[in-house]
């Protein structure tokens, strides 16, 4: 999964990270390498999925999406113009999660 992340400087030093397809999503770092280090390990726990209720009658299956299917749910769960989608998946700041 790519996501572009933004590194904006600090007033006090260091740098804030924020994921703009995350909402919520954010971090800092007194270095870009500690920032980028810090906003991975928050996107991992951002998409870690909650706690699943010990019911024997559930059915628990994973599902892989394509990326113009994600892109749609992202533009129907977010307020986003086809604009912002397609920014989304630019190369611009972009790590691997």
């Amino acid at each position: 999964m790519k996501l572009q992340i933004i590194l904006e400087p600090s007033e006090e030093g260091g740098y804030t990270v924020t994921v703009p397809a995350l909402p919520g999503c954010i971090s800092e770092g007194d270095s870009l390498d500690e920032a980028v280090a810090n906003i991975q390990e928050a996107i991992e726990l951002y998409l870690e999925p909650d706690s699943i209720p010990d019911n024997k009658n559930l059915i628990i299956r994973e599902l892989v999406v394509r990326v113009k299917f994600l892109a749609l749910l992202i533009q129907k769960l977010l307020p986003l113009s086809n604009e912002m989608v397609g920014d989304l998946f630019a190369k611009k700041a972009v790590i691997f999660v």
